[in-house]
């Protein structure tokens, strides 16, 4: 073999290596996937698979032909650039590929892979030799392809992985037969709702509650395995859905005997299809609940939930409107709130930290469930005032300059992005900028809800910058009736161009609200 083929194969090889790091990221957010994976494909990456194409035939006529150094100094030139990509990639990415187990079995099948197309060059000649070489061009050039083929050769053995973690998980739930299991879900507020239960709860209990946003299947396996232990009196499990029956599938695991649904809403209506599907998807919750001789909180705020609901239910709690769970005589200000909670009759004054009109609902919930399971009434009153914003919603922090941010960044629900606006605008003498890429997987009611987010922006904001220029249209085309001055509204393509134009005028009488800071793979 010509030691220019060789070389031609090792490069073509690492550049492929080096197009996979941005193949896996996308795979990873958008959840191992296939379809999904595929959608960013098509709308991010036809243009150079057309690039690529060409290159693709060059190497192959220059190595039908036996022109080796062509060959060579193509593949060479692919890697250089294919490197230059990957590492400016790697610095501008917002969420960087997480090197899971998973991730790295697909990048330990990838290499067995590529190591036997190079072996079968070297050591086998004629028609052979040149097939490994023509199949491992496809797949150089063609990184989705081989991220896809990797996806379905791994497939039965992540299967076979995740089984024997949630066999292990159910034995050590079993094995705790004190355990008070408590599930949430809702199209939004779910998270926020979780930490602040365990707040409260911990005033008398030994409490486990999932992390971060970790409500898939596999996550909560992962919470029950690291951290239950034999002393663990209540777990409590954030459970997120994309299609129907995603939240049956973590209540068959954790099997859990009290529920919150803090809401029912347009939120990734491109997988459920309409919100008739989110609603059952949700009550998946209520039904395992009920089985298990339990209570289920719903939120009577939402107008989804109280249209769809079976009131004969004696399993459901209603919290919220004039409910016996509710709140009274809400005092608002831009660094917190005061309010009254009504607990089936009982009247607790408290106050919080924490921003906005849905976080008051937020601890509504999780205190109406705190109460059912006999936490005292100051126990409540003090781990509500010691409440701490979850990272990343609406959490108030110095900024650039002297200036307040409002970090935002974690929520992208309608009904939440409204209100973080409206909690802007509160900031009265300061001036307001908000930096937002809109709102993503709300299917036909994407477009309305970004208007309204465009609205809303407009009656509160000074100065309002968009980021995406396809996405940010909606957005664009409701400031656009109203009278705002135009000047002030900037379309941009990262959150790095749009610091460039906020920092500048950044100083002590200015505050920025950060709203929706999505992943790579929606940002366009």
């Amino acid at each position: 073999m010509s030691v220019f083929i060789l070389l031609s194969a090792l490069f073509l090889a690492g550049s492929l290596f080096c197009s996979i790091y941005r193949q896996l990221q996308m795979l990873q957010q958008n959840s191992y996937f296939a379809s999904r994976y595929l959608k960013w494909v098509y709308g991010n990456f036809m243009l150079s698979i057309t690039f690529l194409s060409f290159g693709y035939c060059l190497v192959s006529i220059f190595y039908l032909g036996q022109k080796y150094l062509f060959c060579f100094l193509i593949s060479l030139a692919v890697f250089v650039i294919r490197l230059l990509l990957a590492l400016n990639c790697k610095k501008k990415s917002i969420k960087k590929l997480v090197y899971t187990g998973r991730v790295k079995r697909l990048l330990a099948t990838s290499l067995i892979i590529l190591g036997l197309l190079i072996t079968v060059m070297e050591t086998v000649s004629g028609i052979y030799s040149q097939a490994a070489f023509i199949i491992l061009g496809i797949l150089a050039f063609f990184s989705p392809l081989f991220v896809l083929i990797v996806l379905f050769i791994n497939s039965p053995i992540e299967a076979l992985i995740s089984r024997h973690y949630i066999n292990d998980a159910k034995r050590i739930l079993k094995q705790n037969n004190n355990l008070t299991v408590i599930g949430i879900t809702g199209s939004f507020g779910k998270t926020t709702t979780k930490f602040i239960l365990n707040r409260i709860l911990s005033e008398k209990y030994n409490t486990v509650c999932t992390p971060a946003s970790f409500n898939t299947p596999m996550g909560v396996v992962r919470t029950v395995r690291g951290d239950i232990k034999s002393n663990t009196q209540v777990f409590i499990c954030e459970m997120g859905a994309k299609k129907k029956g995603d939240i049956k599938e973590i209540c068959d695991i954790v099997h859990p005997t009290y529920g919150i649904i803090t809401s029912v809403g347009a939120q990734h209506l491109d997988t459920f299809g309409s919100i008739e599907n989110v609603f059952k998807t949700k009550f998946e919750l209520a039904d395992e609940v009920r089985k298990n001789g339990g209570k289920t909180l719903i939120s009577a705020e939402s107008e989804d939930i109280i249209k769809r609901y079976d009131k004969s239910d004696n399993s459901l709690v209603l919290f919220g409107k004039e409910e016996n769970f509710r709140v009274e005589n809400i005092s608002r200000n831009s660094f917190g709130s005061n309010f009254d909670l009504i607990l089936d009759g009982k009247k607790i004054s408290v106050s919080t930290k924490l921003l906005g009109l849905h976080s008051i609902f937020d601890i509504l919930a999780a205190a109406s469930l705190a109460y059912k399971l006999g936490v005292k009434e100051d126990d409540i009153k003090v781990a509500i005032s010691s409440l701490k914003p979850t990272e990343h919603r609406l959490e108030l922090k110095s900024f650039h300059n002297g200036s307040l941010l409002i970090d935002d960044a974690y929520n992208s629900n309608p009904v939440g992005c409204l209100e973080a606006v409206r909690t802007l605008g509160t900031f009265d003498g300061y001036k307001k900028t908000i930096i937002t890429p809109g709102l993503i997987e709300l299917g036909a009611k994407e477009y309305e809800a970004n208007y309204a987010l465009g609205l809303e922006a407009a009656k509160y904001c000074d100065i309002i910058i968009l980021v995406g220029k396809n996405r940010s249209k909606p957005m664009v085309d409701a400031i656009n009736t109203t009278d705002f001055n135009k000047d002030n509204v900037y379309v941009v393509s990262s959150f790095k161009e749009a610091m460039d134009i906020y920092i500048p005028t950044a100083d002590k009488m200015s505050v920025v609200l950060i709203e929706n800071d999505l992943p790579d793979n929606y940002l366009n």
